[in-house]
């Protein structure tokens, strides 16, 4: 009996073949195989009048595929649907069961979350079907993100200098604009700290006369001073153990923030090489999947690996290192059936793979491998100590602690920074008054909120009930390369574009682009997963909101011209403005598409995609002899560059950049073609 299988990537193949033996034939989708056409009312492929019916057309060069796999299917006596474990996986296997026109009785849907032999095998042995509720909430999505990001877009480009809109685009890019206008409203206020500095330690004036006390000038600062002796009385010395709370294993925005953090990775990068190490490399004899599946808003861990890792810290460290399970916030949603990101196997450490992995695979597979090790382990302990000194009225407070015992930080105190200050023992001290070798005032003014990271936002957006794991990193992606926001420092500021496209969307929608309605909203479409709610129901109130809204737009927002620069066209003569192209402002003949004049000293200007080693931009660029080519604008520090044009997507199949080549669309690293 012949049996075929079905994967998204085509990097999983040969490992799941291996494992699955000669009997099984294992073939890619290379991802989405359809999607929704661009016929219809306003060209979003739905039939809205009766009820809401998707069409679906081939997806951009998929044809090929479709037809591959239909003729795979013929030949085959039974499919097996194995499609990642979510509800875009689960989606993709309802539209491969759709295309190929598959029988119930001849399919099975199989889930594995890591890519190890014991899980797959076992997910060949405990098959199921497609889960109609999740593909109808991924479906769901689908259609709102069309029918906003459609007709917003289009409004965008016709009224203002912005490209997209988009559900929850907007709401991260109102998000960011707002922290903007907190730290321009923002009045700092003068305060000053007086320090006592001593041989062993420092102290920082605290009150006077047992209240809490609150320096705002240089004056009352001098005042002080003139009140203070260089003696200082020991008023009180305390000590007190505490536990130093352990970490969760990684959740996809916690290992998309550390990362950043720790490695200054965008988004992006993070989840390109885990992608890598979920769907396997080359590790001595074998091929294997490192890590569990990477796309997770949930913190639980399996029972096989909490057992097998409470062996190993015990043989390793000692039974007093083992801690418990803990229990984190994850919502009670489908994800959740998911586990944390983590090692498949707790005994295949950093140091036995090392030697298989680039630099980043093996950073990136370390803190993984550590943070769930981590997770699993008791707290450290610390001994805070307190001391109150005293000095005419005035009290003066050092606060330190010393580690008693490291417990989780013995796996992940790399990654930790140590905030332990450790002051002297006061018990040795002969007398309770010590003198001080200096008292300082210093200067302070408070800080206004500090501008959105990568990773600050995406913790936000997860804090708000925005996005779900698999949208975070294109989210940020977007905004970049629709010249809404530049980075500055690894923080987003808003352009002038973002600016104005926010203002327009909250002038006229601003009771749906919020985060208290697009949190809702992922809520219902968790409901619909759970079959809680219907899917029609949901999107009739949606549509039935959403067309006056933006049918007034259209009606009432003014029309921004393009700015003119005073200059001349070379070429035609027509007046040069500054023109907001997909991927970037640059100076442009009015007369377009008569004339297509662009001006070459601007073409730096052109943003054409965001670099896939450091995140900056990706621009076009002259070489000495005028030929054009595409590299990366943080030059000479990263030296990224290519011949062929980016066009902003990414690969499929190895999530490199797509180029475009006359009228060829390629993947700049691998075959793959569209």
């Amino acid at each position: 009996m012949s049996k075929l299988v079905i994967v998204e990537s085509p990097t999983k193949i040969k490992t799941i073949e291996k494992y699955l033996g000669k009997d099984f034939k294992v073939v890619s989708s290379k991802g989405h195989i359809r999607d929704l056409s661009t016929t219809g009312k306003f060209g979003f492929g739905i039939d809205i009048e009766n009820g809401f019916i998707p069409e679906y057309k081939s997806a951009k060069g998929k044809s090929p595929v479709i037809k591959e796999l239909k003729k795979e299917a013929l030949n085959s006596d039974f499919v097996y649907l194995a499609t990642d474990p979510d509800r875009e996986g689960e989606a993709i296997s309802w539209h491969i069961y759709d295309a190929l026109g598959l029988e119930d009785d001849k399919y099975e849907r199989v889930v594995f979350n890591e890519i190890t032999k014991d899980a797959v095998l076992k997910a060949f042995e405990n098959p199921g079907k497609i889960n109609d509720h999740l593909v109808k909430s991924q479906e769901t999505r689908r259609m709102l993100d069309r029918i906003i990001g459609f007709r917003l877009s289009n409004l965008m480009r016709s009224k203002t200098g912005g490209k997209s809109a988009g559900r929850v685009q907007s709401v991260a890019l109102k998000l960011i604009v707002d922290r903007e206008r907190e730290i321009e409203a923002f009045n700092p206020e003068e305060y000053w700290e007086i320090t006592a500095k001593f041989k062993d330690f420092e102290s920082k004036l605290d009150k006077y006369q047992g209240k809490k006390i609150k320096v705002t000038g240089e004056k009352e600062a001098n005042d002080i001073l003139d009140k203070l002796s260089k003696s200082f009385v020991i008023d009180s010395v305390t000590q007190k153990e505490i536990n130093k709370k352990g970490v969760m294993p990684f959740t996809t925005s916690s290992l998309m923030s550390t990362c950043s953090n720790k490695f200054g990775y965008g988004s992006s990068k993070t989840m390109r090489i885990a992608q890598k190490l979920y769907e396997g490399l080359n590790v001595g004899s074998e091929t294997v999947g490192l890590i569990t599946y990477m796309r997770t808003d949930s913190t639980r861990l399996s029972p096989l690996f909490i057992s097998e890792t409470y062996n190993f810290i015990s043989k390793k460290y000692g039974d007093n290192y083992k801690g418990p399970v803990k229990k984190g916030k994850s919502k009670d949603n489908v994800q959740d059936a998911h586990e944390a990101i983590r090692p498949t196997s707790i005994e295949r450490t950093p140091e036995k793979v090392k030697d298989y992995l680039s630099s980043d695979e093996y950073k990136l597979y370390s803190i993984i491998y550590y943070r769930a090790l981590a997770s699993l382990m008791a707290d450290a302990k610390t001994l805070a100590t307190t001391i109150i000194l005293e000095n005419n009225g005035y009290t003066f407070k050092s606060t330190g602690s010393v580690l008693t015992f490291d417990g989780y930080l013995k796996a992940y105190g790399a990654y930790v920074d140590s905030e332990d200050v450790i002051l002297p023992d006061f018990s040795t001290y002969k007398t309770n008054v010590i003198i001080s070798e200096d008292i300082i005032p210093t200067q302070h003014f408070t800080q206004p909120p500090a501008r959105y990271t990568e990773a600050t936002l995406i913790k936000e957006l997860e804090k708000s009930g925005i996005g779900r794991p698999s949208t975070y990193s294109k989210i940020m992606e977007t905004i970049k390369l629709r010249d809404y926001v530049t980075v500055d420092k690894r923080r987003f500021v808003p352009t002038e574009t973002g600016i104005e496209t926010t203002d327009k969307l909250q002038e006229y929608f601003s009771n749906i682009i919020n985060v208290e309605y697009t949190a809702k909203m992922e809520d219902d479409l968790d409901k619909i997963a759970d079959n809680e709610l219907n899917n029609i129901e949901l999107l009739t109130k949606f549509y039935d909101k959403f067309t006056p809204l933006v049918e007034k737009a259209f009606d009432e927002m003014e029309k921004k011209e393009p700015e003119l620069t005073g200059e001349k066209c070379p070429e035609c003569e027509h007046d040069l403005v500054i023109r907001n192209g997909r991927y970037g402002e640059f100076t442009a003949c009015s007369n377009y598409p008569k004339c297509k004049y662009i001006k070459k000293e601007e073409r730096e200007k052109i943003v054409v995609a965001t670099c896939p080693e450091c995140t900056h931009d990706i621009v076009e660029k002259p070489t000495r002899r005028g030929k054009i080519f595409y590299g990366c604008s943080n030059y000479p520090n990263c030296k990224f560059a290519l011949w062929d044009k980016p066009n902003g997507e990414k690969c499929p199949e190895c999530d490199n950049l797509i180029v475009e080549k006359g009228k060829t669309i390629k993947c700049s690293k691998c075959d793959y073609k569209k």
